[in-house]
């Protein structure tokens, strides 16, 4: 299933890990198992910001890929299922045909 992942990284933690530049890191560890469809940073309420496209396989794998932003950035982290422009048209097409 498409997931966005946003990471919400606490500024401490993270100021630390750019600081001892340790986030490339944790960044590149995530992203080499999930391998992101789409990567995004900004400011989201204040906070850095990521945002991860990626196909969820497995809900066993959601631990895999939280804890590092949890235990390295202290992280508030949120999944939540996306659709793409060609998933909208087929549940759209799906739904004119019940």
């Amino acid at each position: 299933m498409r997931v966005m992942l946003t990471v919400q990284m606490d500024t401490e933690k993270a100021n630390k890990a750019i600081t001892d530049r340790t986030l490339p890191a944790v960044l590149t560890s995530v992203f080499d198992r999930i391998s992101p469809e789409a990567v995004y940073f900004g400011s989201a309420e204040g906070m850095r910001t990521g945002y991860i496209v990626f196909d969820l396989e497995d809900a066993a794998d959601i631990p895999s890929v939280a804890e590092p932003f949890f235990q390295e950035l202290g992280a508030k982290v949120t999944f939540m299922p996306v659709m793409n422009l060609q998933d909208i048209q087929t549940g759209l097409r799906n739904l004119d045909a019940n």
